[in-house]
């Protein structure tokens, strides 16, 4: 689900900033981004925030910026000495006149490093690193609860909704059987005489195509899914469960809507997918 969070601390010699963002996505995809000095906790790092983050595509950035005036530096003495001993004699060879070798020396890789790349990571600092992580974290959780309560409004509403248009279509549906026997017998009699038409074969042909019509299962099934769809909401990391219960309403509706045949109760069926398609947009946000 999509979420925000940052902290900023300053520690000693530097200032540490964190963010992490957060996009949809059914799974965790967490792409970490941390300085050279801290990749050995990498790790570490990435095992914790997945234990607590759970799921979405989730970036994790930490800088540092030092407030040091200037940077400690360590000169690999050895190393510029032989980059300049090759770079001489291949002046020499080639009779260039180079004035400015020790230049070309000091570019070449590994020959100044920043003290803090040769020595070891400090624990006492990474704890600190750490708890502005922690904070960011907390600022990232509290962002998607925010979002939770939003949805769990919004989610409200449309299934009340859903179960208001199931409320009509009760109404409607108790005079629909009447209406479709009534409407069967006066087509009959435009084509056949009354008097010839078996009665009792009559009776038996129409319950038989009223069965398949009857959608009584389905609306006490789909009046159970909205029930344990607002039940579920309650419970924590809920997200792929009500996605498949939201598919299960979706499937009585749509049985609803092909067994109907009646204006009134189709017209309610098309409200109900608009509601219900609402509440699959904001699926994936949930946990």
């Amino acid at each position: 689900m999509t979420g925000f969070g940052k902290a900023v601390n300053e520690i000693p010699g530097k200032k540490v900033t964190v963010e992490i963002r957060s996009l949809n996505s059914k799974q965790l995809d967490l792409n970490l981004r941390m300085p050279y000095f801290y990749k050995e906790k990498e790790l570490e790092l990435r095992a914790d925030i997945a234990k607590q983050l759970e799921r979405g595509k989730v970036d994790l950035s930490i800088y540092a910026e030092s407030t040091q005036e200037t940077l400690p530096v360590a000169l690999n003495r050895a190393l510029a000495k032989t980059y300049y001993k090759e770079l001489k004699s291949l002046s020499e060879e080639l009779n260039e006149n180079n004035n400015d070798l020790l230049g070309l020396v000091m570019k070449m890789p590994d020959v100044m490093k920043a003290e803090r790349e040769v020595a070891e990571l400090d624990e006492e600092e990474w704890k600190l690193v750490r708890s502005v992580v922690d904070k960011a974290v907390e600022a990232f959780q509290k962002f998607r609860d925010d979002e939770g309560n939003t949805l769990l409004k919004e989610f409200s509403t449309r299934i009340g909704i859903i179960g208001r248009l199931l409320d009509e279509v009760l109404e409607l549906d108790a005079a629909r059987v009447t209406n479709i026997k009534n409407r069967i017998r006066n087509n009959i009699e435009e084509v056949i005489d009354v008097n010839k038409m078996d009665q009792n074969r009559f009776e038996q042909e129409l319950i038989y195509y009223i069965e398949k019509l009857d959608i009584t299962e389905e609306k006490l099934r789909l009046k159970t899914h909205l029930d344990y769809f607002v039940a579920t909401m309650k419970e924590p990391a809920a997200g792929r469960k009500l996605g498949f219960i939201s598919q299960e309403i979706g499937r009585e509706i749509n049985t609803i809507g092909s067994k109907a045949n009646d204006a009134g109760i189709q017209k309610l069926v098309v409200q109900m997918k608009d509601e219900l398609e609402k509440v699959k947009e904001q699926m994936l946000n949930v946990l």
